[in-house]
C-alpha cells in the first residue's frame, strides 16, 4: 500500500513505521524539526520488541498524500477541519481515510468535509515522541476501525505487519469504550504529572475513576450509544498494560501545547448538559486542565 500519515505526532509515526517496516511505502506528514529527523536518518522506533531506523518519505505539507491508498488521519481534535480541507485538494478519489484521533466524533466531522470515506478508528497504543524522529513505544499497538469499502484489505495488511486491526460493526461504541478511558486517566494524569500506574496507586484516586466512568456511561445511554464491554474492567486492563504511560494530556501539557480535554472531559460535560444529566466530576476534571492549560506561558 501507499500510506500517508497526516499529523505524524507519536501515534501515527509508530504505526507509519511498522506498515514501512512490512514494505509499504509511506509518507509522514508533521512538524518540520521531526520531518528533518526522519528524512536525514529516518525514524527511529524504540519499541518494546526491537530498536530500528526505518527510512520513511517524510513533509510538511499535505501534497505528500498524494496518490496515497490509506490515509492514516492523526491530527489534534481542534485541527480536524482545517486539517481536512488543506488534505482534500491532495487525495486519490478512492483512497481511504482512517481516523486515529482522541475523541467520539472527529470521523462525522472530517467526512463533513472530504468526498472520500472516512473510517473511524478505536487506538490502544501507549507511544511517545522521545525526540526528533524517536518514538518510544511503551505498550500495545492495536486498532479498531469500522466496516467499509477498503477496511478488509487494509486490516489484513495490519496483521502482516504485526499490527492486530478488528473490523467492528459497533466502532461508535468502542470509541465511546476508549472516551471512557480517556476521561479517567488523562486529566489526571496531567494534573498530578503521574503515569497510570502512580496514579492509580493514589488515595481516593480509583474511586475519582469509578465516578467518571458512573458519568460517561450514564451520557453514553442517554445518546443511544452500546458501550461493549466491562467499562471499568477497560480501566484497569490500562493500568494493567500501560503502567508507565503518560496520558497524551500529560504529554501535551509538558510540551507546552493546547490539549484535547475539550474533546474528552469536556464532551462528556457538554453533552450531559445538553441531556440533563449531572457529570460534576468530568466538569471539574475539565476545569482543572483547562485552568493550569490556560496559565500564563503555559502554551506556545
Amino acid at each position: 500500500m501507499k500510506v500517508a500519515v497526516m499529523g505524524a505526532g507519536a501515534v501515527g509515526c509508530y504505526f507509519g513505521a511498522m506498515l514501512a517496516r512490512a514494505g509499504h511505502q509511506v509518507a509522514l506528514i508533521g512538524r518540520p524539526v521531526h520531518m528533518d529527523a526522519v528524512r536525514a536518518n529516518g525514524l527511529f522506533l524504540d519499541a518494546r520488541a526491537f530498536q530500528a531506523h526505518v527510512p520513511m518519505q517524510a513533509g510538511t505539507g499535505p501534497d505528500m498524500a498524494a496518490g496515497a491508498d490509506v490515509v492514516l488521519f492523526c491530527v489534534k481534535s481542534a485541527d480536524t477541519e482545517s486539517a481536512g480541507r488543506a488534505l482534500a485538494p491532495h487525495l486519490a478519489p478512492n483512497a481511504l481515510v482512517l481516523s486515529l484521533q482522541n475523541g467520539v466524533d472527529n470521523a462525522e466531522r472530517l467526512q463533513a468535509v472530504l468526498p472520500q470515506t472516512v473510517v473511524p478508528a478505536v487506538v490502544y497504543v501507549a507511544t511517545e515522541m522521545a525526540g526528533p524522529g524517536h518514538v518510544k513505544h511503551h505498550g500495545r499497538g492495536e486498532l479498531v476501525i469500522g466496516p467499509s469499502f477498503g477496511s478488509r484489505r487494509f486490516a489484513d495488511e495490519c496483521a502482516a505487519a504485526d499490527v492486530p486491526v478488528e473490523i467492528s460493526d459497533n466502532v461508535l461504541g468502542a470509541l465511546w469504550a476508549k472516551l471512557i478511558v480517556n476521561c479517567a486517566y488523562n486529566a489526571l494524569s496531567a494534573i498530578a504529572r503521574m503515569s497510570y500506574g502512580e496514579l492509580y496507586k493514589g488515595q481516593g484516586i480509583p474511586q475519582v475513576m469509578r465516578d467518571v466512568v458512573h458519568e460517561c456511561l450514564a451520557v453514553a445511554q442517554a445518546e443511544g450509544i452500546t458501550v461493549p464491554g466491562d467499562s471499568w474492567a477497560g480501566v484497569l486492563k490500562i493500568v494493567e498494560t500501560m503502567p508507565a504511560q503518560f496520558s497524551s494530556t500529560a504529554q501535551d501539557m509538558a510540551r507546552g501545547k493546547a490539549t484535547e480535554i475539550d474533546y474528552l472531559n469536556g464532551y462528556i460535560e457538554r453533552k450531559g448538559r445538553e441531556r440533563a444529566i449531572a457529570t460534576p466530576v468530568n466538569r471539574t476534571l475539565h476545569a482543572l486542565v483547562k485552568l493550569l492549560e490556560n496559565r500564563p506561558g503555559a502554551a506556545g
